[in-house]
């Protein structure tokens, strides 16, 4: 078997086929020049486009990049699952597709890990953030259901809905085995188990720009998130 790598960078990708090729290729040199042996896992979820084609074909040309598909579409919370079970690292990257925070910032939240933390978020909320371009009413609601995360479930932790975060290999691979929440809420589980279990979670300001389009539908997927937050509250 080959050796594990240092770094499992783990995307979930769904209808992303204007953008997932072009993000590879972003975050190529730095990964690169970062000196680590390192591993990309996309999981495409069950895309209607062609994402999950340009990821394969991307894998047969890079043997750094592994594709991973989920038939049919399960949500994002199950597609960082199960990249993050199927990752080897040392340590595991999860970002979003586009990756709004630069790959650049990966260095800040490495500098939390090397300090003692088992977990690093990278946070928008924090002083010293800086959020580019976001519109006002993605704004609102992070800050909304932020509020409501600190008052149910995770005290202290100020965003945990930033794409952006990097996990100790052991530790991402215990907590999200347990993963039950599908959705674009499994931040707050994997979170929240992580806690339980005593593991440090430090939360890093980092450098947010916004990108269109977006997969979050406001009414529908706010509603949906407040219904999981509470589930998560009471889970064993």
């Amino acid at each position: 078997m080959a050796t594990a790598p240092q770094l499992s960078v783990v995307i979930p990708a769904f209808n992303e086929e204007a953008r997932v090729l072009q993000s590879l290729e972003l975050i190529a040199p730095y990964l690169q020049a970062s000196g680590l042996a390192y591993e990309v896992i996309v999981v495409d979820d069950g895309s209607s486009d062609s994402t999950a084609a340009l990821v394969r074909e991307a894998a047969a040309a890079n043997s750094h990049v592994r594709a991973l598909e989920l038939k049919p579409n399960q949500g994002k919370g199950r597609a960082v699952a199960e990249g993050v079970l199927a990752s080897r690292g040392e340590l595991v990257l999860v970002s979003d597709t586009d990756f709004s925070s630069p790959i650049e910032e990966m260095s800040k939240l490495q500098a939390a890990i090397d300090a003692g933390a088992d977990i690093a978020i990278g946070s928008r909320a924090k002083r010293g953030a800086r959020e580019k371009e976001q519109p006002i009413h993605r704004v609102l609601m992070g800050k909304t259901f932020n509020l409501m995360v600190q008052a149910v479930a995770l005290p202290g932790l100020w965003d945990t809905q930033c794409g952006f975060k990097l996990y100790k290999g052991k530790v991402a691979r215990e907590v999200f085995s347990k993963l039950r929440t599908d959705g674009f809420a499994f931040d707050v589980e994997a979170l929240l188990r992580a806690r339980r279990a005593g593991y440090r979670v430090a939360e890093v300001p980092v450098v947010w720009r916004h990108s269109a389009p977006t997969r979050i539908l406001p009414f529908r997927h706010s509603a949906q998130m407040v219904r999981d937050l509470v589930r998560i509250r009471f889970m064993p």
